[in-house]
C-alpha cells in the first residue's frame, strides 16, 4: 500500500517464539518452563517486589507521568558499572535503547554492518530507518575472524556496526583485544556492544567508553536481573554520545513502578551474582550431559545464559523441539540464517530445571533408540 512507509513494505519481521505461556493461567504457567527467550527462570530480587509495593500505594502517582529523570537510578548504574554519571541513560528496555542509537547515528541508505547470525530484532530496528543491513557471518563453528570482518568492514564502509557480545545464539565471544583495535583503526564508524548477557560471560568493555568516542554499550535488565516484564534497559557511552540519544529519548516512557524494580534490582545485586553462579553451574552440567545424546552432534561452548545445540539433520531437531514442548518445555527453533538449520538455543535455568530437561531428553533418545 502506498501509505505505508517504504522501508517497511517489503520488510522481514522479528519472528518471535512461542508465548503460550501468556495463554494459560497462572496456575498453569508454572508447569511451563519458557527456555525460548532467553529470560531468567527464576524471580528477581526480594527488593523488586518491596519497592513496587511500596509504590503502588501511593495513589498520588497514578496520573502523573512518570520521573522523567532518576537521579537514584542513574547513580546506582553508575557505581554498579565503576564509570561517571554522565556515562548511562537509562531507556525502556535495550530494545528501545537500540532505536533511538540508530536514529541518532543511521540516516536513510547508511550502511549498517551486523556481525551474524545474532539477535535479529536489531536488524528490524535498523531496516525501519531505510538503513542498508549488510551481514558478516561467523565462519563455520561461529569463529571468530577478524581479519575477515575488517575486510568487510572495507566493502561496507558503514556509519554503524553491531556486535552482540557474548553473542546471541552462539554464545561466542569477540575478544576485547580485537574491539579495540577495530575501535582504534576506525573512529569514524559508531560500533554498538550489545551486553545483553555480560553479566554471565564477567567480560565487558564498558571500562572502555571514555577511551573511544564511538564506542556505545547497551545492556539490559531482562537476563542475569529477572526483569524481562518491566522492559528495562540502558546505554553507557561518553558523555557527548549520551547527551546526542537524550535529546530524543522520549523521558516518560519508563514507568515508575519499572523505575522502581530497576532500582530495588540495583540494591542487591548479590542476589543477581547468585543467580549467575547458578547458571553458570547449570550450563556447565547441561552441556557435558546433552552433548552425549546419540543425536546432538555439537554443543557450542557458551558465555550466555544459554547454549547452541546441534543435531544431526533439520528433521531431528524439530522432532526433538516438539518433544520438549509437548512436555510442556519451550525451547528456541532457530530459521534466520543456514548456520542454525540444525540447531536449537536452550535458555539455561537452574540446575534442578535443567535436569528436568535431560530428563525428558533422555526419555525420548530411549524413545528412537
Amino acid at each position: 500500500m502506498r501509505f505505508i512507509n517504504k522501508y517497511l513494505r517489503n520488510l522481514s519481521p522479528y519472528k518471535v517464539a512461542s508465548h503460550k505461556v501468556w495463554e494459560v493461567n497462572s496456575s498453569e504457567r508454572s508447569k511451563i518452563l519458557k527456555l525460548d527467550w532467553n529470560e531468567a527462570t527464576i524471580p528477581p530480587s526480594p527488593k523488586v517486589k518491596e519497592r513496587i509495593l511500596q509504590v503502588i500505594q501511593d495513589d498520588s502517582i497514578y496520573p502523573l507521568y512518570p520521573s522523567t529523570h532518576n537521579p537514584e537510578i542513574i547513580t546506582l548504574l553508575a557505581d554498579y558499572l565503576k564509570v561517571e554519571k554522565s556515562n548511562v541513560q537509562y531507556f525502556a528496555s535495550s530494545d528501545s535503547a537500540h532505536e533511538y542509537l540508530v536514529r541518532v547515528y543511521v540516516a536513510p541508505g547508511d550502511p549498517v554492518l551486523v556481525l551474524g547470525p545474532t539477535y535479529d530484532n536489531f536488524r528490524l530496528s535498523c531496516q525501519t530507518q531505510g538503513a542498508q543491513v549488510y551481514f558478516q557471518e561467523y565462519e563455520d563453528g561461529f569463529y571468530w575472524n577478524r581479519e575477515r570482518f575488517e575486510q568487510r568492514i572495507e566493502e561496507v564502509n558503514p556509519s554503524l556496526i553491531y556486535i552482540c557480545n557474548p553473542n546471541n545464539p552462539s554464545g561466542t565471544m569477540v575478544p576485547a583485544e580485537d574491539l579495540n583495535l577495530m575501535l582504534s583503526k576506525y573512529p569514524d564508524i559508531v560500533f554498538l556492544v550489545d551486553e545483553a548477557y555480560a553479566e554471565f560471560s564477567g567480560v565487558s568493555i564498558v571500562s572502555e567508553v571514555n577511551n573511544y568516542n564511538n564506542l556505545v554499550v547497551s545492556r539490559t535488565f531482562s537476563k542475569a536481573f529477572a526483569m524481562a516484564n518491566f522492559r528495562a534497559g540502558y546505554l553507557v557511552s561518553c558523555e557527548e554520545n549520551i547527551m546526542q540519544i537524550s535529546k530524543i529519548r522520549n523521558p516518560k516512557n519508563v514507568t515508575t513502578v519499572t523505575q522502581e524494580a530497576v532500582i530495588g534490582a540495583l540494591m542487591d545485586i548479590p542476589y543477581m551474582n547468585d543467580y549467575v553462579k547458578e547458571v553458570r553451574l547449570a550450563r556447565a552440567q547441561f552441556t557435558e550431559a546433552i552433548q552425549k545424546l546419540v543425536f546432538v552432534t555439537r554443543v557450542y561452548e557458551s558465555e550466555g545464559n544459554f547454549v547452541l545445540v546441534e543435531f544431526s539433520s533439520p528433521e531431528i531437531k524439530n522432532k526433538v523441539c516438539e518433544y520438549l514442548a509437548e512436555n510442556q518445555i519451550f525451547v528456541r527453533n532457530l530459521t534466520h540464517s543456514k548456520m542454525l538449520d540444525c540447531t536449537l538455543r536452550i535458555t539455561i535455568g537452574t540446575r534442578i530445571q535443567m535436569q528436568h530437561v535431560m530428563n525428558i531428553l533422555e526419555i525420548y533418545a530411549k524413545s528412537v533408540a
